[in-house]
């Protein structure tokens, strides 16, 4: 619990910093006075301002936000002699430059956790299949699991290098918001020429990109062993003489080709409510032996389900993902870009209602996942930041009054008519803006909640 809220104050405090620190660097560069850079509302808990500096530095309370106040005709009388000083009195494109720092300095940032990811190297699962979901697109499509893929591409693309899993999961969420195909790459066979595969993903009926998704996709983890990991002593397993380092080889009538598979064996061995009695083929110590396992009966959301009180399936063979310097640059652009992209076309897709609403995450899953990543590393809490810094960044330059992208559109109808927003207007737009983003906060404080206890 401390490592997630740590975890989390520091996210939104680096996040929000570099944000605020975007619109505070652009104004100093164009000759704007900056009066309080603040990060987190309320009552002051630290407060300094350096010696020849009119900038007053403050962390407030609240870390949820922060502001940069700036000397302004419009919130209170400018001396004479500082006039040129003020914002209001810039010319139109040191206007919008400063509004639109605070978002480009997020992205910017993004990048450059991504690039610090790909120097760094991370350790991710290879990109082998685990058998596909019964029924799932990538059974349809042929793979039965074990397979290696080394490329993909989405469409008509042309086929990029898959250097793991994760790379792979990637080009599945693309294809799965882009309502594109997937071709996949197989290593071949000894003896054989590589095989080409196509996931027909254009049929499914995308609405939220969650684990159900890729359930239908068919393609949900890496392969592994079908081996047993820590038994639980007086478990389903114990009690039918199974042991850590079994091998998995039968599950009644059918043959067990991985860990993902046999985990789906085991969950679906309960008929009308009650365990089935199954008989499992084992290798122990180089030799099969039959044993009778009768499992557990656990209630999930989806109904009963079959627990054998076993860890199943062997740690995936991993592979070091790491880049050069410009390659690990360019990379962690391209990132940033796509998951903008995708970020854009799904509230898109919201607003139109071709995407549930349940897509939409607030402060309670965002606390959650970063003291997850925490948890796992250095790295995965740098892509986390890097997933947030971007999401911040263009949620900001969403058109909506109240934010940095409704500011940049009152200055585009400034440039083009000539003439600012009226005040009547301005005033009309606030109040919908406000209305809608506090309707997006209740949707995902809402969608936090049913997550977290639902």
């Amino acid at each position: 619990m401390l490592l997630t809220v740590v975890a989390f104050i520091v996210a939104l405090g680096v996040l929000i910093a570099v944000h605020e620190y975007g619109h505070y660097r652009v104004a100093v560069a164009c000759g704007v006075k900056v009066l309080r850079f603040s990060v987190g509302f309320g009552k002051p808990l630290l407060r300094w301002q350096p010696k020849g500096s009119p900038t007053e530095f403050v962390i407030g309370a609240f870390p949820l936000g922060g502001y940069v106040r700036m000397l302004d005709e419009r919130e209170a009388p400018v001396e004479p002699h500082e006039r040129h000083l003020a914002f209001n009195t810039q010319p139109l494109r040191s206007r919008a430059a400063i509004v639109a720092a605070g978002p480009l300095a997020n992205l910017l940032l993004a990048v450059l956790l991504y690039a610090a990811v790909n120097w760094s190297g991370v350790d991710e699962p290879k990109a082998y299949l685990a058998s596909p979901v019964a029924g799932s697109v990538a059974e349809q499509a042929g793979l039965r699991g074990g397979e290696l893929v080394v490329s993909a591409g989405l469409g008509e693309g042309d086929f990029e290098p898959v250097r793991s899993f994760e790379d792979l999961r990637w080009t599945l969420t693309r294809g799965a918001l882009d309502g594109q195909n997937v071709r996949l790459l197989l290593q071949p066979e000894r003896g054989s020429t590589p095989r080409e595969v196509l996931l027909r993903i254009d049929q499914l009926d995308v609405r939220e990109a969650d684990v159900q998704l890729y359930r239908r996709i068919g393609i949900t983890a890496p392969w592994t062993r079908p081996v047993l990991g820590e038994v639980v002593p007086g478990g389903a397993a114990a009690r039918a003489g199974l042991r850590a380092g079994d091998v998995v080889l039968r599950l009644g009538s059918a043959a067990v080709v991985d860990g993902v598979q046999l985990r789906e064996l085991i969950r679906a061995s309960v008929q009308a409510g009650q365990p089935l009695t199954q008989v499992w083929r084992i290798e122990r110590d180089g030799q099969p032996r039959d044993l009778e396992v009768t499992p557990e009966v656990a209630q999930e959301a989806g109904g009963a389900v079959g627990r054998v009180g076993a860890y199943v399936g062997a740690p995936p063979e991993m592979v070091n993902v790491h880049y050069g310097p410009l390659e690990g640059l360019w990379k962690g652009t391209v990132r940033t870009w796509e998951v903008s992209v995708l970020t854009l076309r799904m509230m898109g897709r919201m607003v139109i209602g071709e995407a549930s609403l349940k897509n939409l995450s607030g402060p309670l899953t965002i606390a959650d996942y970063a003291g997850r990543s925490a948890s796992m590393g250095l790295t995965q809490y740098l892509s986390f930041l890097a997933l947030i810094s971007v999401s911040l960044g263009v949620l900001n330059l969403l058109p909506l009054p109240v934010l940095d992208g409704g500011h940049l559109m009152y200055y585009l109808w400034e440039g083009v008519t000539g003439r600012g927003v009226s005040e009547a207007w301005m005033e009309r737009l606030q109040r919908t803006g406000v209305a809608v983003l506090l309707l997006m906060m209740s949707i995902a404080l809402f969608n936090d909640l049913t997550r977290l206890f639902g």
